[in-house]
């Protein structure tokens, strides 16, 4: 038995160190801890020196905590400076897609897809330093310069825009005024929301930090618990 709790204990700490993941178990119920920190990394592998979310990783232990039932939450930790669109779409279309209680927490930032990636849980959380960086579609390296790349951008940026103002409470209008701002970025057009200002927009649920997020989260749980009783009977 002693055997059994050494091997559980070492797989969990692998798991942050490799994942940045962990899970914790109380008397309210056992929260499954994800970070999504720097660089989502898509298909294209980026350097050691980079901190990157691997989207392989995510996307299946994703699955495994839906479908776990020694798992009843999960809590999103953020600070991204985004990275891949598809690949941070996919991550955040899964957890929009869980029944299970989900909450995020913006800590230090959520840049570009970092903004579907905060508001894709049933209840998001920013703390007032904050910030959450909203800009149109950009991409670095060879561009095809024609008319089809121009609306590919487009339609990506268009997919962006109807997944955030679906799963937070933002016009589509107000969102794409901060997307297309001139004179708040240097060299750059978009807006910079601190926390405060994240919240008023409509694009972040509340103001607050770790124990806010993880009360929420024991409440959506507690509400989970009778209705999985009856479905049980």
């Amino acid at each position: 038995m002693n055997n059994q709790n050494a091997d559980l204990k070492k797989e969990e700490r692998q798991q942050v160190v490799e994942l940045g993941s962990d899970l914790t178990s109380g008397k309210d119920g056992r929260i499954y801890t994800l970070t999504i920190i720097g660089q989502v990394e898509g298909h294209q592998v980026l350097p050691e020196t980079a901190k990157t979310t691997k989207y392989e990783h995510v996307l299946p232990l994703l699955a495994g905590i839906e479908e776990s039932d020694e798992i009843d939450g999960l809590l999103l930790l953020l600070n991204t400076v985004g990275g891949d669109i598809e690949a941070g779409l996919a991550i955040a279309e899964m957890i929009a897609g869980m029944r299970k209680p989900t909450v995020s927490l913006v800590l230090g930032g959520g840049h570009s897809i970092g903004i579907p990636l905060a508001v894709c849980t049933k209840k998001s959380f920013i703390t007032p330093t904050a910030s959450m960086t909203v800009h149109p579609v950009r991409m670095t390296g060879l561009v095809v310069g024609a008319p089809q790349t121009f609306r590919y951008f487009q339609r990506i940026q268009e997919q962006i825009t109807d997944f955030v103002t679906a799963n937070s409470r933002i016009s589509r209008e107000v969102f794409e005024h901060y997307m297309m701002a001139t004179g708040e970025m240097a060299t750059d057009v978009g807006t910079i929301l601190y926390g405060k200002e994240a919240v008023a927009s409509g694009l972040i649920d509340r103001l607050g930090g770790l124990h806010d997020a993880l009360s929420a989260l024991h409440k959506m749980i507690d509400k989970r618990k009778p209705e999985g009783k009856e479905a049980e009977k």
